[in-house]
């Protein structure tokens, strides 16, 4: 990603609250890929972005320190890090062995002086040198560690922060990521990490520290439904951090060109069923125990419940009326409460879906490409933080694809909803989860499964088709598959076939999903009712080349061939 950004950060001033109003940087060398998108929106909101535009919402991007690469490379050294790495320890060693390390006693005093110069909770965030590159993405690989920074002392403050720095780096040489490097044909000797220290954005309810609104903005839709276009975008929303969403979720997805359009759900108990009853939350209250070396030790999961007690749900939620049978805006009447937001975007008295289009059409104009933008929101008064910015990739190759190829007993499987675009025509071998034997519970065993095979068609330099029910990618295994992408590096078509008790959009908003479309994955959505279904007959009459409990792997003697338009979403595999 190339961003015309501001020139050199300042250097962090221990001595004054410069740091706290203005980012800033702690030591020297590269501030990474994240923090550039972080730069450029600061500088773009500066300068670009009319604060009359919508005066009653405080737009800005939350204040942020970032720790530059130099530091990186001084307590690798000094810590003698390098030489423990090559013995290949296991992710958790690491991670021990990285929180006994010290820091450059140049940095301490300005590390110590951040924890006063912030008074939220703090967001410890990666920014490698890699992360947000274009063609190479790295969303969602390294790690994130959010801490309350609300203790009395100060030197336990200060520790804690000390303990999360040392874990992102950790997490540069976690075998996910090591392996991704290694798939993306980077060295990963060479990858060199900064980390972002940024307040987050969010109000204190008792000892939960949360937005009321998290998010993730698209100005390109690959999967549009009830008339959008693909060039009108897509927004996912959901309440407290946006770990919800960026994890794949549940999340509300909507146009921005039309926020009144609610998803195309069949029905009352759809709405119930597909709505967010959870949500993540700071924990400010008692310390947990102490687990320096898990992303989620300051992190609370969430009810419904709890945001109704903390007053979070008045301008998100609508209400199922049992008697009427109907879903009605807002939190008047009792009955379940369902994630909408439509006192928001119906009443437009909050104008969120008019600044997301205008902070969408400012990006792109300034990228030049389509983009991606996280952010959180909380209400009275409203206070907008632009979290993140990273570039779609999105192919602009016709390809026409007929109905009678759609419904041709060619197909192995087709779709009106598919991402991606163009067409493929050298894969020989297929993935797919046995319907028979899948289950929600045993979708963790799928997983491991998975990557078993997928390393070894990647040791033979071999790509594959991919077919399994449910989300890919999401965090929660009863939504679907919980793979991260180095699981199914190989995969270059991804079939999601969903089924009645399994029947959830792929989250656009999450880190999953952005780095298939940035490696240009075809993904594959057929419904469990669709008038396209996948030939499970064909591939079971297949030559098995390799099995597994939960899996098959196919090898044809002629490529597939896949078609994608990325016009219409529509998409066909021709068998060979």
């Amino acid at each position: 990603m190339h961003l015309n950004i501001s020139p050199e950060l300042p250097r962090f001033n221990r001595h004054d609250s410069y740091g706290q109003a203005h980012p800033s940087i702690i030591g020297g060398g590269s501030i990474g890929g994240k923090a550039q998108g972080l730069v450029f929106l600061h500088t773009l909101l500066a300068k670009g972005y009319d604060p009359a535009e919508f005066p009653s919402v405080q737009v800005k991007v939350p204040a942020f320190t970032v720790i530059g690469t130099d530091v990186f490379d001084a307590f690798m050294e000094h810590n003698r890090l390098y030489e423990f790495l090559e013995s290949g320890p296991a992710d958790h060693v690491i991670a021990n062995v990285f929180q006994k390390g010290s820091f450059p006693g140049s940095v301490i005093g300005d590390l110590r002086a951040v924890v006063l110069s912030y008074k939220h909770p703090l967001a410890v965030r990666s920014s490698s040198k890699l992360e947000d590159a274009l063609y190479e993405p790295f969303a969602g690989i390294y790690s994130t560690k959010m801490i309350p920074n609300n203790q009395v002392e100060t030197d336990v403050r200060f520790h804690k922060l000390i303990e999360a720095v040392k874990f992102i780096y950790a997490s540069t040489f976690f075998s996910i990521a090591q392996d991704y490097l290694r798939e993306t044909q980077n060295e990963p000797h060479h990858e060199k990490m900064a980390v972002i220290i940024q307040e987050v954005v969010g109000r204190r309810h008792g000892d939960r520290f949360y937005p009321t609104i998290s998010g993730v903005a698209r100005s390109y839709n690959f999967y549009p439904v009830g008339g959008a276009k693909p060039e009108e975008g897509v927004v996912n929303l959901a309440l407290g951090l946006g770990k919800s969403v960026v994890d794949g979720g549940v999340s509300w997805a909507y146009s921005p060109a039309r926020p009144r359009v609610s998803p195309p759900f069949g029905s009352i108990r759809d709405w119930l069923k597909q709505t967010q009853t959870e949500f993540w939350a700071v924990n400010l209250g008692k310390p947990p125990a102490y687990d320096p070396i898990h992303e989620t030790e300051y992190l609370v999961k969430c009810n419904l419940n709890d945001a109704e007690y903390d007053g979070s749900l008045r301008y998100i939620a609508s209400t199922y009326d049992p008697h009427s049978s109907r879903i009605v805006m807002g939190t008047g009447i009792k009955g379940p409460r369902i994630i909408t937001f439509a006192p928001i975007l119906h009443l437009n008295d909050i104008p969120l879906n008019p600044l997301i289009e205008r902070l969408l059409a400012l990006c792109e104009e300034h990228i030049q490409e389509p983009v991606e933008v996280e952010f959180a929101m909380t209400l009275n008064p409203h206070q907008f933080g632009a979290l993140q910015v990273r570039p779609m990739v999105v192919s602009h190759e016709e390809v026409t694809i007929t109905e009678r190829e759609m419904r041709s007993d060619h197909a192995l499987a087709a779709s009106d909803h598919v991402m991606g675009n163009g067409i493929i025509n050298t894969l020989k071998d297929i993935l797919y989860v046995k319907p028979e034997e899948f289950q929600a519970k045993y979708t963790p065993q799928i997983v491991q499964e998975l990557e078993q095979l997928n390393n070894k068609l990647r040791s033979e330099n071999l790509f594959y088709l991919l077919i399994g029910f449910g989300r890919w990618g999401s965090s929660d295994p009863w939504l679907g598959i919980p793979v991260r992408w180095v699981h199914i590096s190989g995969a270059k078509v991804i079939v999601e076939a969903t089924l009645p008790h399994m029947d959830v959009e792929l989250s656009q908003g999450s880190h999953f999903f952005h780095n298939i479309s940035s490696f240009q994955v075809r993904y594959f959505s057929v419904p469990h009712h669709s008038k396209y279904p996948i030939d499970w007959n064909w591939l079971d009459h297949q030559d098995h080349h390799y099995e597994t409990h939960f899996l098959r792997h196919i090898r044809l003697h002629n490529p597939l061939i896949i078609k994608v338009d990325g016009r219409t979403g529509r998409g066909v595999i021709h068998k060979s």
